[in-house]
């Protein structure tokens, strides 16, 4: 998935972004230091863990790895083969959520599915930019070339699932397809959120996906407008290897887990790493999850956005997480001790 996702529509609404040069800082804890540790499920945690650290090629992990699948007590096995490690880079803690959205679609065009998703097109696998939004919107760019792979009823879901990354169509016939990212055209984001603040339209504090969704749908030309403000057009690939009743795929090529899958930046964390959270707000948590997704809003040692499911009932959650607390990451006892040799 290409995370950033609902964090993204509201970047530089909120500072995200770590301060030049900060140093990074490495501490160890004990696991009675983690608040709420002992009321986990940590067998659930375990599962999850399991299903891509085979996928990690450090000896460390490898290690691990083979003796986690042996395992009948998750709790204890996280006490005895990891140490937690608090990785700070002199930002504060900012927790985001994250969903997949299902979507109603067709896979021809007719009646009200006349939105369509694209396949990633040759001018664009280069790398370099190459038509904005506006263009193809405008311009029609993609007509009649065979790049549709569903039409969607909505142009506002066409937008946030540009955003997302990835998605699930219930098609006309209730069968289902799932997309997943394909590509983009060479643009950087411009943030949505941060748009409306500039124009007056709302307040930072009152911004969120949803804000945006609801205003784009009551002005529906003003709206169009304002989305094409963000150059980043984002093409599809059909990803037929998850069944429907999986997650999503991530960052390391398998499912994601619905509160149990968090993105991070993998220049401070290693994907595949278990990492407890402590997030506050009006829904504190309190649990083990897996870092098992990136994103492009996701950057800095204390930023993580939560996996919260599919459909819109995950992503009304997932768009009320804007929270501060702390994230400690779990890491082999070996690894843990060279980050911080002076404990």
């Amino acid at each position: 998935m290409m995370r950033g996702v609902l964090a993204a529509c509201v970047a530089g609404v909120v500072a995200m972004t770590t301060p030049a040069m900060a140093e990074v800082t490495h501490t160890i804890l004990g696991f009675d230091d983690l608040q709420g540790w002992a009321d986990d499920d940590h067998q659930a945690a375990l599962s999850v863990f399991l299903n891509t650290c085979g996928d990690m090629n450090d000896p460390d992990w490898k290690g691990i790895c083979a003796v986690a699948a042996r395992q009948t007590n998750a709790k204890t096995f996280f006490e005895l083969f990891f140490r937690p490690v608090l990785i700070e880079d002199g930002t504060e803690m900012l927790f985001t959520g994250y969903y997949e959205p299902e979507l109603n679609g067709s896979r021809t065009r007719g009646g009200r599915y006349q939105y369509p998703l694209y396949a990633l097109p040759d001018e664009a696998r280069n790398g370099r930019a190459w038509f904005s939004r506006r263009d193809i919107e405008e311009q029609k760019v993609l007509d009649g070339r065979g790049l549709e792979i569903a039409w969607l009823d909505d142009p506002t879901d066409v937008f946030f699932l540009h955003v997302q990354g990835s998605g699930r169509v219930k098609l006309t016939d209730g069968s289902y397809i799932r997309v997943g990212y394909g590509g983009k055209n060479g643009h950087e984001y411009r943030s949505i959120g941060q748009e409306m603040v500039r124009r007056g339209i709302y307040q930072a504090h009152q911004v969120s996906a949803e804000v945006i969704r609801n205003w784009v749908h009551r002005n529906p030309d003003e709206g169009a407008e304002l989305l094409r403000h963000n150059p980043s057009y984002v093409f599809f690939r059909e990803v037929s290897e998850v069944p429907a009743d999986k997650g999503p795929l991530g960052a390391m090529n398998r499912s994601v887990t619905a509160l149990r899958t968090i993105a991070v930046d993998p220049a401070h964390v290693s994907l595949g790493a278990p990492v407890w959270i402590e997030k506050s707000g009006q829904e504190p948590m309190r649990r083990l999850m897996v870092a098992q997704d990136t994103g492009s809003a996701i950057k800095g040692a204390q930023r993580a956005d939560i996996f919260f499911g599919t459909g819109a009932a995950a992503g009304r959650m997932a768009g009320r997480i804007k929270d501060r607390g702390r994230m400690v990451v779990l890491l082999p006892i070996q690894r843990a001790y060279a980050l911080a040799p002076d404990i």
